[in-house]
């Protein structure tokens, strides 16, 4: 019997926490991200074009990313105070960091089955690529980018706030991308677009070195955001 309700308790904390993540307007950023990948799909098949590439791939799967992960992330804690959960979750001891680490969990897994369908529809529909190797790729920089957000969430406790600063954020790197294209300070560096100008082994160690900063960034990010979230009375 103890088993039972220990499952059913996970059960419907699986399906609260499940309700939040896709709640409110995550179904508009989900449309978006699907619309945009979809339309560049049938203008390359009408269009009858054979240059796509990999890395082209690659450059057109970020972008539906970042639509999917942004909100649920973003809107993690504002979902909650809007339901007015806030005082029974900091209630619990050590609860807050299990739910919102779990949401946090939950918002990558479901970003990553997004993308592993974009991408497996993409050798259906256009060119053959590895798709989990463009799927582990592509989680590097989003989930940086997904830590950072949800960062500036318990920083600023605002989620239009954190929204409206992730977006200079995702500007000003997407502005440096040309100066900073093979650098490994750029976040948004291609890994299938390897330079002419430059050794295949010295621009995997450029890639490493990206790949470990951000990993490295991403840790601090939510280990800072789970420390933020021991001041309860910031956030209620």
């Amino acid at each position: 019997m103890q088993i039972n309700n220990r499952i059913k308790l996970l059960t419907d904390f699986v399906k609260y926490n499940l309700r939040i993540v896709f709640a409110n307007k995550f179904v508009y950023f989900l449309i978006a991200a699907m619309a945009f990948f979809l339309l560049v799909i049938t203008i390359n098949l009408f269009s009858g074009s054979s240059n796509i590439t990999v890395d082209d791939v690659y450059a057109l799967l970020i972008l539906p990313g970042l639509l999917i992960i942004f909100y649920p992330v973003v809107f993690n804690i504002q979902n909650d105070k809007d339901a007015r959960m806030l005082e029974i979750i900091f209630g619990v001891p050590n609860y807050r960091y299990k739910v919102y680490l779990f949401r946090f969990v939950l918002s990558i897994f479901t970003m990553a089955a997004f993308l592993l369908f974009m991408s497996a529809f993409t050798v259906f529909a256009i060119i053959r690529i590895p798709i989990f190797e463009m799927v582990y790729q592509l989680m590097f920089p989003l989930l940086f980018l997904a830590g950072l957000a949800f960062l500036m969430a318990t920083l600023i406790r605002n989620a239009s706030g954190a929204a409206v600063v992730m977006v200079l954020f995702g500007l000003f790197f997407w502005i440096l991308y040309e100066p900073l294209q093979f650098s490994k300070w750029n976040i948004f560096i291609n890994p299938f677009d390897i330079p002419n100008n430059m050794s295949y082994g010295v621009f995997k160690n450029i890639i490493y070195q990206n790949r470990l900063m951000m990993v490295i960034a991403t840790i601090i990010s939510l280990l800072w955001a789970m420390l933020n979230l021991q001041k309860r009375e910031k956030f209620v």
